[in-house]
């Protein structure tokens, strides 16, 4: 089944509003006015998604804004939260849920994970729920059962109509950040198996629309061979996100 690519870039807690201008508009100018092979979103820190909201409007068209979190609350007291329309007044369209440091630095919980992905869905943002295991659980042998619970409680009372705004990206916690990366055979067969539970909680042929995406030190000496595997359809790129040139390379390895 055909899939469109996805590459994402989260920034994190990098860049300020001059780089990271510059950082967007460099990499507009590496990958071309469109990008039709894949779809390439960036996730920049909240306080420069306006201006570079602004920049997009005017000048690029092959690039989507997102975000790296969101509240699962609509409004109200909840002092340092961002809320969904937040984040639609400043052109945001794709929002990252669950990641590994949300997860396993701020402590977040399977259920928050849950509200979040549901509350971002409601809103008409396409969220990408990131799971993944630790080095200790895969040492353990848990990677399915980890990638599975997390799977099971991030998706509760999704319908299979909202899944079509849904990515799923693997993110093995041991290859964040860290130079390691899960060889492409054992990528793949976490991809797969995630596939096959999105089969038990939906459907065959849903499962085989919803992209699956690798994320973990993934850098253009290793993507190409990562997203040739049939069930990784792309990538959550962290640091090499940050340089124009080493993030198109990424992208055009899609292809």
């Amino acid at each position: 089944m055909n899939r469109t690519p996805f590459v994402g870039g989260n920034w994190k807690m990098n860049t300020d509003l001059e780089s990271g201008l510059a950082l967007l508009q460099s990499l507009s100018d590496q990958i071309g006015p469109s990008s039709p092979s894949s779809e390439v979103v960036v996730y920049p820190p909240f306080p420069y998604l306006m201006s570079l909201h602004q920049t997009m409007a005017q000048t690029i068209t092959s690039v989507r804004l997102g975000a790296q979190d969101v509240s699962d609350q609509p409004n109200g007291a909840f002092t340092g939260e961002v809320s969904t329309e937040m984040l639609l007044d400043c052109g945001v369209r794709s929002v990252l849920v669950g990641h590994s440091e949300r997860r396993h630095v701020i402590g977040e919980c399977d259920a928050l994970i849950n509200a979040k992905t549901r509350r971002g869905l409601e809103a008409g943002l396409q969220v990408v729920l990131c799971v993944g295991e630790t080095l200790e659980q895969r040492e353990a042998g848990e990677t399915d059962t980890i990638n599975e619970r997390q799977i099971r409680a991030g998706l509760q009372d999704v319908s299979a109509e909202a899944m079509s705004e849904v990515v799923i990206a693997y993110e093995p916690v041991w290859a964040i950040g860290t130079g390691r990366t899960a060889s492409p055979d054992d990528a793949q067969k976490a991809h797969a198996h995630i596939r096959a539970v999105l089969s038990s909680l939906y459907d065959d042929r849903l499962a085989g629309q919803v992209r699956v995406i690798y994320g973990g030190s993934v850098k253009s000496s290793n993507a190409a061979e990562l997203f040739s595997c049939p069930d990784i359809d792309g990538g959550l790129i962290g640091g090499a996100s940050l340089k124009a040139e080493e993030f198109a390379k990424i992208i055009r390895a899609t292809g």
